[in-house]
């Protein structure tokens, strides 16, 4: 009987975990296929909201610029600290902010039609495709993550130093 024990775990011990194959492919199940299809609705009613929302501030950037410029004419509010950055620094601001907006939107977009046809027409190139677009909008919302992490850090050194120079 010991003997038996042993040689299966001499067996065990030799026999490869995951045997190797030439050609290793990615199994897509149902499960799968009917997660990517529900992200893919998901995806494309945010990148439509992204892209209603990237007009709004475009038109918005373009009557708050207009506005600032007229009021910055009028005497009565030619002292007023928003008006000092003028209506094209507001407006370049806004279209900034419409681009950060229109990116991701534009991405999930991407993504959504892509894996539908990918799922819903076995296209592997279509799948692969979508996975690349989820990539890069997480590639972009992480280097956007890591700029706006380092202008606090940038802010909370300059305001110490201002700290410490005022005393």
């Amino acid at each position: 009987m010991e003997n038996q024990d042993n040689q299966s775990t001499e067996e065990l011990v030799q026999t490869p975990i995951a045997p190797e194959v030439e050609n290793p492919q990615l199994l897509v199940t149902e499960e799968m296929r009917s997660h990517f299809y529900e992200m893919a609705k998901w995806a494309k009613f945010l990148g439509v909201v992204g892209f209603i929302m990237t007009g709004l501030i475009t038109m918005t950037a373009l009557t708050m610029g207009a506005t600032l410029n007229a009021l910055s004419e009028n005497p009565l509010t030619a002292n007023n600290p928003l008006l000092a950055l003028g209506g094209t620094a507001v407006i370049i601001l806004f279209i900034l902010y419409a681009f950060l907006i229109f990116y991701p939107s534009l991405m999930l977009f991407q993504y959504s039609s892509n894996a539908k046809n990918g799922v819903l027409y076995g296209e592997q190139t279509a799948l692969t495709t979508a996975i690349g677009k989820i990539k890069s909008l997480f590639k972009f919302w992480g280097i956007l993550t890591i700029i706006i992490i380092s202008i606090y850090f940038l802010a909370i050194v300059a305001g110490a130093i201002g700290l410490a120079s005022s005393m």
